[in-house]
């Protein structure tokens, strides 16, 4: 059983794609082991914003039994590509997000391999363009490349999610450097650490 709260940071609010978040925290709804448990960590977290995996979730089944039903209610939700290797998966993936979930958000992730489960770069950045052109707030998911990050936020990107560590790793930043790197170039648009973290 989970209890109490993470307690909310008192920096000025997190503004992403036009709207304003107190929680600077984003959680995500994968590997819990039941879906009770999932609710009872999304709800403790104090979080506003919430990822679902397109690709692993069934969007469309609104029963009683559903995914939907273990989602807190006040929590925005953040569809993202998790598992597409190639931009036209994703891009067909971010779409269908978009006519399920009724978000222009989306969290694209492209990733290049099945080893390392780094992103793909190159195509992040034309389905960044694709779907900035189509409406889409994209937070766009990648390596901890300065110079990817300002072509992101160039390209209109919403947020650039930079990685700390590669998804999964769990080892924090790796690369300080990069990230201070990237902190100074992105400007107008939020930048979210993003995998690998392993803690809040």
């Amino acid at each position: 059983m989970i209890t109490g709260t993470i307690s909310e940071i008192k920096d000025p609010p997190l503004l992403i794609a036009g709207k304003n978040y107190s929680s600077r925290l984003i959680v995500g709804t994968g590997k819990y082991k039941t879906l009770d448990l999932m609710k009872e960590a999304l709800e403790a977290s104090g979080a506003q914003m919430v990822t679902v995996a397109v690709r692993r979730v069934d969007l469309a089944d609104r029963s009683e039994k559903s995914f939907w039903q273990y989602l807190p209610k006040d929590m925005d939700i953040l569809p993202n590509t998790a598992g597409c290797y190639n931009l036209t998966d994703a891009l067909r993936y971010a779409r269908l997000a978009r006519e399920l979930v009724n978000t222009d958000l989306i969290k694209l992730e492209i990733i290049a391999d099945t080893k390392t489960l780094l992103p793909d770069t190159e195509a992040l950045l034309e389905g960044t363009k694709i779907l900035e052109k189509e409406g889409f707030k994209v937070l766009a998911y990648t390596n901890d490349d300065p110079i990817m990050a300002r072509k992101l936020e160039e390209a209109g990107a919403a947020a650039v999610m930079p990685l700390a560590a590669p998804i999964g790793t769990g080892r924090g930043v790796l690369n300080p450097l990069n990230i201070q790197f990237i902190r100074e170039i992105v400007k107008s648009v939020p930048l979210i650490l993003d995998a690998g973290v392993g803690t809040a």
